[in-house]
């Protein structure tokens, strides 16, 4: 039988991961975004970018009313991203196929270490601003023609091997 929200076992935990959503702007994304980070646990979501369509009633739907629970903020310049991302000290990882990028799992997470993990935009992928900056770029080993896949999507693979 199916338990509830309330009936599952599951441990409440919070792991030091912010989730940088550079310039993403579709609201089910966003909203699942919200309930992705929710459910793996994550700290904080930074939008980058101006005109963030976070207007609850849109998002809601897709959100299940986990954007009232999952801390968040937007920044509107790329350089004021880098500023904060430098200067609080995260691992910066990038989620793109890129000429250097590693396979998932691969990566390395550095114990006591806060995450920056940069998602990109549905159409144009992750900056090469923010790619400069990135301490590690990794990507989703794929198999089908396809070398890509939607954001969310790939957001959830990569907090689940980062959260296991």
């Amino acid at each position: 039988m199916q338990l509830t929200h309330k009936e599952n076992q599951f441990e409440r935990k919070t792991f030091p991961i912010t989730l940088v959503c550079d310039h993403i702007y579709f609201q089910q994304n966003i909203g699942s975004l919200f309930r992705i980070s929710e459910a793996f646990g994550v700290e904080n979501i930074i939008f980058l970018g101006k005109d963030i369509p976070l207007t609850p009633r849109k998002i809601n739907k897709t959100s299940r009313s986990t954007h009232l629970h999952v801390p968040h903020t937007v920044i509107e310049e790329t350089s004021a991203l880098i500023t904060y991302l430098l200067e609080n000290s995260f691992e910066i990882i990038s989620l793109e196929i890129t000429s250097n990028s590693k396979p998932l799992k691969e990566v390395i997470i550095p114990d006591n270490q806060k995450i920056a993990l940069i998602i990109g935009n549905e159409i144009n992928g992750i900056s090469d601003e923010l790619l400069q900056i990135s301490h590690q770029i990794v990507h989703i080993n794929m198999f089908g023609k396809n070398s890509s896949m939607n954001v969310v999507q790939a957001a959830s693979i990569t907090l689940y091997e980062f959260t296991s």
